[in-house]
Parts: C-alpha cells; sequence; structure tokens
C-alpha cells in the first residue's frame, strides 16, 4: 500500500503522477483511490511471500507532496470475515 497527500490544490497533479507511473513487474493486480484533503492510495496484490523484494512506486518531488509517502504491507488471514 503506498498512500501520498498532495500539496494544496495538486491532488490531481498527484492522481495524474501516481498513474503514469510504471512498475518494474506486473502485480495480480492494482487500484489507485482519492480521498479528501488530496489524498492518493494505491495498492498492489502480488503472488510472492511478503518478505520479498517487490517494485514499489517512488517518492513524487517534493513539492508535489505535503510530506513522505506511507508505505505499508499486508497479508491476507484467513479468508473469513471477522466479528
Amino acid at each position: 500500500m503506498w498512500e501520498a497527500r498532495a500539496a494544496a490544490g495538486r491532488g490531481a497533479e498527484l492522481l495524474d503522477w501516481v498513474r503514469a507511473r510504471e512498475l518494474a513487474r506486473e502485480p495480480l493486480r492494482r487500484e489507485t483511490f482519492r480521498a479528501p484533503q488530496d489524498r492518493v492510495l494505491v495498492i498492489t496484490w502480488w503472488d510472492a511471500p511478503y518478505d520479498a523484494e517487490l517494485p514499489e512506486l517512488p517518492e513524487p518531488d517534493g513539492a508535489l507532496v505535503t510530506r513522505a509517502v506511507h508505505r505499508w504491507r499486508f497479508e491476507p488471514v484467513d479468508g473469513r470475515a471477522e466479528r
């Protein structure tokens, strides 16, 4: 998971920047989202172990974002809905 917050008024530009970035390998699935406060989120799915070396989206130009990109990895637990 890759998440960034654009500088004020630059959300559309950050979204375009993310959409133009290609990864060195194609994930099984890639989805891009936007949220209030000019946030952009990219989630990728991989057929790989949790600790595998995987390509990452880079950091955008510092003037395009308000802070460093946040990155997290998640793994499925068991496929059942939690209560």
